[in-house]
């Protein structure tokens, strides 16, 4: 094991720091500084800063050309309030790393560690750590940023960890893995009245009640099926919070969700013509907006055989377990531009789930997840 008790130490401490200070998508400053300080005294070739908005990369490079492993962590936590009693539970009002982010963050710190004592003896790793995963938007940004082609990669990994499955076993397979997503938000307009002659206005809320149960509807099988399509209702509201004014105005949430990013065009095609067709009916305006749009995450073969060497020289137990799932992941976008695999980590059968309130990041998990990417690295690179 190439970390030391007093590395363990450390780390975890610095997996606190994070916890304490969680920053959600987009406004991850701190996070990064946090970051950048930490990789001050392992004198990476090149640390690159406001990736993509606030993402950082560090690269390891070797005298001897080879090629390029990138293996991504995220930084943003939640916007959901924590409920604990951990000492490093996090101090920010309504926000919390409640998805471990702040434990994947750790991991690649325990790498630069490594890589900092032992360089690669060809080609370089990249350590990147990405903004804004929660909402969609930060792998899409960093692939965008002008600053990618300096580390553009030949293959990438990443991990997550997973409750619900054994602790310390892993996930893993190749082809779909996690599930294209996006996030449907419709509004409906019509006008209000006073609430003694309702018959004077347009009320959005027969066609809302329609539409809820309706778009719902659209949902059909489950993973690893490719027709695979669920609709969630995640948000509604109708009209003023006041009892002397009949709703002129409704908004819903959902989020589509499908196997493939090819079936994605289809679900989105019959939800839009369902809304149209129920505010037409009720004479009422519409609009239509997409936002957290997630494609799905695609193991390649070749990837995974990497990290299928690595688990088993480092004797990690792995199989399929419940691949693929529903969840959603931006580490998707990765693919388009080399191939890329990602392993689930588990963190206990009985473990708080991923975005539960009472959820913690389990730091006995950041030697094993280091382990198997330096595995990957030395295989690799040597």
């Amino acid at each position: 094991m190439f970390l030391s008790n007093r590395d363990i130490i450390e780390l975890q401490a610095f997996r606190h720091d994070l916890h304490r200070h969680p920053e959600v998508s987009g406004e991850e400053r701190e996070t990064a500084l946090r970051v950048v300080e930490a990789l001050g005294p392992l004198t990476p070739s090149k640390i690159l800063t406001g990736l993509g908005g606030h993402g950082v990369a560090a690269v390891f490079e070797a005298v001897e050309p080879g090629p390029t492993l990138l293996f991504r962590a995220e930084l943003d936590a939640l916007p959901i309030e924590e409920k604990s009693d951990a000492a490093h539970r996090s101090t920010m009002s309504g926000k919390g790393h409640l998805c471990g982010h702040d434990g994947h963050s750790t991991i690649l710190l325990a790498l630069a560690r490594g890589l900092s004592r032992q360089p690669v003896g060809r080609g370089r790793v990249v350590l990147l750590w990405q903004p804004a995963e929660e909402d969609g938007s930060g792998a899409a940004a960093v692939l965008a940023d002008p600053r990618f082609s300096e580390i553009r990669p030949d293959f990438a990994y990443s991990l997550h960890n997973m409750p619900g499955l054994a602790w310390g076993s892993v996930a893993l397979k190749s082809g779909p893995v996690n599930c294209a997503s996006r996030g449907m938000k419709i509004r409906l307009s019509g006008k209000t009245a006073h609430a003694s002659l309702p018959e004077t206005g347009l009320s959005p809320m027969a066609a809302i009640s329609h539409m809820m149960p309706a778009l719902t509807a659209l949902s059909h099988g489950a993973p690893p099926a490719t027709d695979f399509t669920l609709a969630t209702v995640t948000h509604a509201v109708l009209g003023e919070q006041a009892f002397g004014i009949a709703p002129g105005d409704a908004e819903i949430w959902v989020t589509l969700r499908t196997l493939v990013d090819e079936r994605m065009s289809d679900l989105c095609e019959r939800a839009e013509l369902l809304v149209t067709d129920a505010a037409s009916k009720a004479g009422l305006g519409h609009s239509i907006s997409y936002h957290d749009i997630f494609f799905h995450c695609e193991n390649a073969p070749e990837a995974v055989a990497h990290l299928e060497a690595a688990l088993t020289a480092e004797r990690i137990r792995f199989d399929e377990g419940d691949l693929p799932m529903r969840a959603s992941e931006d580490f998707g976008r990765l693919r388009a531009i080399c191939p890329s695999a990602m392993f689930f980590l588990g963190a206990g059968e009985n473990h708080p789930a991923l975005h539960n309130p009472d959820y913690d990041y389990p730091d006995d998990l950041t030697a094993i997840g280091a382990r198997v990417f330096m595995a990957v690295i030395r295989q690799a690179l040597g």
